[in-house]
């Protein structure tokens, strides 16, 4: 059987080290780019990479300042940001036509790199997305340019433990095990994130607005979980009718954390979605 050839690496954009994760097993294969969501990293994207890697060259990008890449307190964490250094990342890998995948916030990431590069970017796919959240609360922003604003965000997200964040994302409690807290709490040992996530929510501009949604017109799916309690259905239904060629489907007992819940139903969506013809 051909293995993939696997590599990580990080790569200098925008003045942060951006870590990211290639699977190619045949130069061949159409790319797809997958970004992750708030909190998370490109470990939420472990179970599908090993079926979608038979097919297709994947990419996967720690969005900064989260997973492996730098923690930059200097970096402007828009989402315009986030798409740009996206976009420069699989343009420095002369990648020239990509598909892009994104779960939780990674969508509003994936909408906004589609949006800049439609060109670059053929199709979409969409993890229970975030959509039509407002930027952040002027009183909130104001808060961070105060010192030590970071401990705060450190004892919040403490005070809510990892246990109790998976229980809110995923609808099946018995798939949570040691391997997954583990590798959902890996990036928060470093003290640094917290002080860039206070960066993070003065730069935060919002989600795409509706006109803006009109202007996407490559093929997009969407895919959600019935019981979603982070961003839910009724989110992806709104979503569905303001992006102009989407095609929706939702999967009954599964909440937030698709790509987990899910795997094989949603790497069977993603595949055939992208290998239809236009």
């Amino acid at each position: 059987m051909e293995k993939s050839n696997f590599h990580c690496n990080t790569m200098n954009i925008l003045g942060v080290k951006v870590h990211y994760e290639m699977y190619e097993k045949n130069r061949l294969n159409p790319v797809i780019v997958l970004i992750h969501g708030f909190l998370s990293s490109s470990f939420s994207f472990r179970k599908i990479i090993p079926i979608l890697q038979k097919d297709f060259t994947i990419v996967a990008i720690d969005l900064p300042p989260f997973g492996k890449t730098e923690k930059s307190t200097k970096f402007v964490h828009s989402y315009t940001n986030m798409a740009k250094i996206v976009i420069e990342l699989i343009q420095a890998l002369q990648i020239k036509n990509a598909f892009i995948v994104g779960h939780s916030m990674g969508g509003q990431v994936s909408l906004n790199a589609a949006k800049q590069r439609p060109d670059l970017f053929h199709k979409v796919v969409l993890l229970c997305s975030s959509g039509y959240m407002k930027g952040v609360s002027p009183t909130l922003k104001f808060g961070s340019y105060f010192p030590y604003f970071y401990l705060g965000i450190k004892h919040w997200l403490a005070s809510q433990g990892i246990l109790k964040n998976l229980h809110n994302v995923v609808h099946d409690r018995s798939l949570i095990d040691q391997e997954m807290m583990d590798g959902y709490m890996e990036p928060f040992t470093d003290d640094r994130i917290f002080m860039a996530l206070n960066r993070m929510i003065r730069d935060h501009e919002g989600d795409l607005s509706t006109e803006d949604l009109n202007l996407i017109e490559q093929p997009s799916l969407l895919i959600w979980g019935n019981e979603d309690r982070v961003v839910p259905i009724h989110i992806g239904e709104r979503l569905r009718k303001d992006l102009p060629n989407s095609t929706f489907v939702s999967f009954k007992h599964t909440g937030h954390l698709v790509p987990e819940e899910k795997p094989e139903h949603v790497s069977e969506k993603i595949g055939n979605f992208l290998f239809q013809a236009q």
